[in-house]
């Protein structure tokens, strides 16, 4: 019997990955929560293209508006929340991510769906450093409005027993987040970082949408959880930087690097640059092997041998899709936003 599920955020980064493994596992009926229905001449996603020959049916709903959820949830088993917006006015922030999350939620329970399952982040902890830590070690302590609303839907999601995932750096096909601005700080830079950077938990949008929808999916799987979902292989900084760098063709590796201190100056005026640079240079490694045994999932290869192979997507992105909500850090597609403090 197939299994019917809810996705929001199919339009974005990683719920366009879950629409597509959703495709490769076969016996699965989508229903995709849009806010505006798909015409004949617009593409209804901006990320992997649909599964040929999957039952897809679009409703219509915005998280802005509780009233327009009701019935969505009708006849689905299981749902998987990628939805959400990061960056913005404050208001708008807890409409979508907090408000919006607990309306679906509760649309959810009274339809009588089995299993949510929500897409959060690693930035609810806030800016770390955080080496090793697994699920329940370190507290939640947000520093931004979006990682507070984000941690508010959390506590929705696992108040009605749901399972929370949360990745840290999300690379891969649609990718417009981590190597978007690992590059800005390479080009803004005009060298390498000197000496050794944090390490990073990272993850393929593809595996992490597999993993959003096994967890829709494993009868196994224990309600009320929260997964560190991220490669078990935690990346050096420098490694992420060296892999960008060749992508595009930048800095030869025995370039010189430039000391810490004056990178920062070098930064004043560059706060997507900065930011990106504050983050690779503390460790934020979680762990979790849970999540790959409770959900049946590989992690697959690691990084170095994985990343390669996004190499073509990234020098030949698609064009930017329309204004939207982007899942896979939540923030507006375009016109681009300030970078989110952790």
């Amino acid at each position: 019997m197939s299994r019917h599920i809810l996705v929001t955020g199919s339009g974005g980064f990683v719920g366009g990955h879950v629409v597509a493994a959703a495709g490769v596992a076969g016996d699965v009926r989508l229903r995709l929560l849009v806010r505006a229905l798909p015409s004949a001449t617009r593409p209804p996603s901006s990320g992997p293209p649909l599964p040929a020959g999957a039952p897809v049916a679009y409703v219509r709903g915005d998280l802005t508006d509780p009233a327009s959820l009701r019935g969505v949830c009708d006849g689905v088993d299981a749902v998987v929340h990628c939805a959400a917006r990061i960056g913005g006015n404050a208001r708008l922030l807890r409409r979508v991510n907090d408000l919006g999350t607990l309306a679906l939620v509760e649309e959810a329970r009274r339809a009588g769906v089995e299993r949510f399952v929500h897409l959060s982040t690693a930035a609810v902890h806030g800016r770390g450093p955080f080496r090793g830590v697994r699920p329940g070690q370190a507290p939640i302590a947000p520093v931004s409005d979006t990682s507070r609303t984000r941690a508010a839907a959390e506590r929705h999601v696992l108040t009605a027993g749901g399972t929370v995932l949360r990745p840290h750096l999300v690379y891969g096909a649609g990718d417009r987040w981590v190597v978007p601005g690992v590059l800005t700080l390479l080009r803004a830079l005009g060298a390498r970082p000197a000496g050794r950077l944090g390490r990073q938990s990272m993850i393929d949008a593809g595996t992490l949408g597999h993993v959003l929808l096994s967890a829709a999916l494993v009868p196994a799987v224990r309600e009320g959880r929260v997964h560190f979902v991220n490669h078990p292989d935690p990346v050096p900084g420098e490694d992420l930087l060296a892999a960008v760098a060749e992508t595009y063709g930048l800095l030869p590796e025995a370039a010189p690097g430039i000391p810490a201190e004056a990178a920062r100056a070098r930064l004043h005026d560059h706060p997507l640059a900065r930011h990106h640079l504050e983050l690779l240079a503390a460790d934020h490694w979680f762990t979790d092997d849970r999540v790959w045994t409770d959900l049946g999932c590989d992690p697959g290869a690691v990084f170095a041998e994985r990343f390669p192979r996004y190499a073509d997507a990234y020098r030949n992105p698609p064009p930017d899709p329309e204004p939207d909500l982007d899942p896979a850090r939540g923030r507006i597609t375009s016109p681009p936003s300030p970078p989110p403090r952790r």
